[in-house]
């Protein structure tokens, strides 16, 4: 399947109207989607696997996540990875991930977790692709949020009311998607990423 940039980024404008549309409408009628968020090892909590990147708890929650989202779901688009595919996994996995193993008693809202999937992806998969174009791309991505990546992880630094559990799982997500999606580059023009088209 062809690689078409504009339509991946169609798809980035459209999924970032997604989640802002959910939060407009929550203000309308508040609490309305928030209780479909994550909650850990609860049955009931299973669909915030899907739901929880929509929601978000604020106008700073929201405003904080739409701008990183918006780059580096463009720094996808902009790669040899089908997007769709690749976001999909991150956000299934990592929600997996966080409802097998995160917090319990908490419910988790935000599309961090997919934010912080999409660094360590965009990271592992230049250096494992091995190009220059994908290696600056993880090398711009570290130095622009490698700190954010760290210190958002570690709950005496990213505080109590963070999900840094939520931003643990969506990193190491990121970084088996990459693992398995992702072929070194053997200097073959036809590009070094598994084909994802079916999922």
């Amino acid at each position: 399947m062809k690689h078409r940039i504009v339509e991946e980024l169609h798809g980035v404008a459209m999924f970032v109207a997604a989640i802002w549309a959910v939060f407009l409408l929550d203000l309308v009628v508040p609490g309305t989607f928030n209780r479909f968020g994550l909650a850990s090892r609860e049955v009931g909590g299973l669909v915030g696997i899907v739901t929880m990147p929509f929601l978000h708890d604020g106008w700073g929650h929201l405003l904080g996540n739409s701008v990183p989202l918006i780059i580096l779901l463009s720094l996808l688009a902009g790669s040899r990875a089908n997007s769709y595919g690749i976001v999909a996994m991150i956000v299934v996995l990592g929600g997996a991930l966080l409802w097998m193993f995160g917090r319990g008693g908490t419910l988790h809202v935000g599309v961090s977790g997919l934010i912080y999937g999409l660094i360590t992806f965009l990271i592992v998969a230049g250096f494992r692709e091995g190009r220059i174009g994908a290696i600056l791309v993880a090398v711009f991505v570290g130095f622009m949020y490698g700190w954010t990546l760290i210190t958002g992880m570690i709950p005496l630094t990213a505080g109590t009311n963070v999900s840094w559990d939520g931003h643990l799982m969506g990193a190491v997500a990121g970084a088996i998607v990459a693992r398995i999606a992702v072929k070194p580059d053997a200097g073959s023009t036809n590009g070094s990423l598994a084909d994802l088209s079916g999922l």
